[in-house]
């Protein structure tokens, strides 16, 4: 399994997107079935802290979106569901 092995000194890390790709091909791999119990675990395992990767680089993406956001004096997009409307604090609900 290419998690359990670690890469060569000088090799970066992997993007967000290949992240992504390889969490995909983990849970298309579970989804097939056939794969013996133990060799199951350990892509489980895999999937699970890519997914925690992949949601620690997209809160740290965000985060970085809002203080430039906030930087710029700039105005969310009429309509946006994710913005905050400033009479009421409330937000549009469209992530959960």
């Amino acid at each position: 399994m290419a998690s359990k092995t670690p890469p060569p000194p000088g090799t970066p890390p992997p993007t967000f997107d290949q992240r992504l790709q390889r969490l995909e091909a983990l849970v298309g791999e579970l989804e097939q079935g056939g794969l013996p119990l133990e060799p199951s675990i350990e892509r489980y395992q895999e999937g699970v802290g890519l997914l925690r990767e992949c949601r620690a680089i997209l809160q740290s993406l965000e985060k970085r979106v809002e203080e430039l956001s906030a930087q710029g004096g700039l105005e969310p997009l009429a309509g946006d569901p994710d913005a905050t409307s400033p009479a009421d604090g409330r937000t549009g609900g469209g992530r959960g």
